[in-house]
């Protein structure tokens, strides 16, 4: 791991390979190294540069509240210093409304963008979702690890994946052994009740593709394909039989579209 000073903050990145770079812009919640499952072997596989990193908000004590702005300028800022200033992205979740705003702002450092999970407008079971998480992490609350994981399941995954005995107990278990840190959410869950974006995403004029995952309560496919139809020329991409971690429970299908993407372009 290494650190870069950017934007006023302190980031923390790994950077393997030696190709034309990719940066990996995680959602809510999450770590830089979760791309590690699954995303970044098949990039370096394929002779890609790969960046992932820690998005503002993941210290230990979760930090100070970000702004949207704020990680779009840490973005902005990773893909000057680290990249020469052009890279491809890829984001998932919170990470890929980021990208879509880098779009907007600094469309010049993107090559290429994947934008998965994605959304561009708020609905009304997403914005009172946010704000009850928002209230349950800003509380005294904390839920027993076991309820934890198993709303963190219902919410994340496929049904498929549920009704696999042997897949959700390893999903359980790995959500009670590593529940995501109170703090953090606290930090950056607020980042997901985003305002309409829609007509100001007709204007980009990136390569993009959004994929979508046909089990996703949190962002599910009618939304990013909103996107989609926004950004002029994008393609877009549905992932059968997952949730909101599409891209762990389906990697194969997913990085697929993403090298197909990427080489066709």
């Amino acid at each position: 791991m290494a650190v870069a000073r950017v934007n006023g903050t302190t980031i923390t990145y790994t950077d393997q390979g030696s190709g034309e770079p990719v940066i990996l812009v995680m959602g809510t919640g999450s770590p830089g190294h979760v791309w590690q499952l699954h995303q970044v072997p098949a990039l370096l596989a394929a002779g890609y540069r790969v960046i992932t990193f820690d998005n503002r908000g993941l210290a230990p004590d979760g930090g100070p509240m970000p702004e949207t702005d704020d990680l779009v300028g840490d973005l902005a800022a990773l893909i000057e210093t680290l990249c020469g200033g052009r890279c491809r992205v890829v984001g998932v979740s919170m990470g890929a409304h980021v990208v879509q705003e880098l779009l907007l702002g600094r469309p010049a450092l993107v090559s290429q963008a994947v934008l998965m999970a994605t959304r561009g407008r708020p609905d009304h079971f997403r914005a009172r979702l946010c704000a009850a998480e928002a209230e349950l992490y800003s509380s005294a609350v904390e839920l027993p690890a076991a309820y934890g994981a198993a709303l963190r399941a219902v919410l994340s995954l496929s049904p498929h994946t549920l009704n696999d005995e042997r897949e959700a107990r390893k999903w359980l278990d790995l959500f009670e052994v590593f529940p995501t840190a109170k703090a953090v959410m606290r930090a950056q869950s607020r980042l997901e009740n985003i305002s309409d974006r829609l007509d100001a995403y007709r204007s980009i004029s990136g390569r993009c593709l959004v994929i979508a995952f046909e089990d996703d309560l949190i962002t599910p496919p009618h939304l990013g394909q909103e996107v989609a139809t926004a950004i002029p020329g994008c393609r877009y991409a549905q992932v059968a039989k997952c949730g909101h971690y599409g891209y762990l429970e389906q990697p194969d299908e997913v990085n697929s579209l993403i090298m197909d993407f990427f080489s066709a372009s």
